[in-house]
């Protein structure tokens, strides 16, 4: 679960390389976010050069979640690290490479952008 002042890994190549979470989005007086959900970003640390600059807020979408997942099926996921993937307005990826394994719950969220950019679904 991913809630507000959480710090995650960005799994793409738009530039950030650290992110904190300072806002859950989808719903009144939502706190926390899983697989899948989109959050409100603060850049903590970034490449230089590139068009995400430290201190810029952007939107996310989390890809990778420490916290157990159920799915319908009855099994549990779980990755080691918390990781984002930044999109824009029109819900597409800000980088052009998604790195790392992907949930498979992002299909059944339509990000079908960020599931054929990654190299593994899991």
């Amino acid at each position: 679960m991913i809630q507000m002042q959480t710090l995650l890994d960005v799994a793409d190549n738009s530039g950030a390389k650290v992110a904190r979470c300072i806002k859950v989005l989808g719903g009144t007086g939502r706190r926390t976010a899983g697989l899948g959900d989109i959050v409100v970003v603060s850049i903590q640390k970034s490449l230089p050069g590139s068009q995400v600059r430290k201190g810029s807020v952007e939107r996310g979408v989390i890809v990778r979640c420490r916290k157990a997942t159920r799915r319908a099926d009855g099994s549990y996921v779980s990755f080691d690290r918390n990781a984002i993937v930044l999109i824009d307005e029109d819900q597409n990826p800000t980088g052009t490479r998604i790195f790392g394994a992907v949930a498979r719950e992002l299909r059944d969220r339509q990000f079908m952008k960020i599931v054929s950019l990654a190299s593994e679904v899991v």
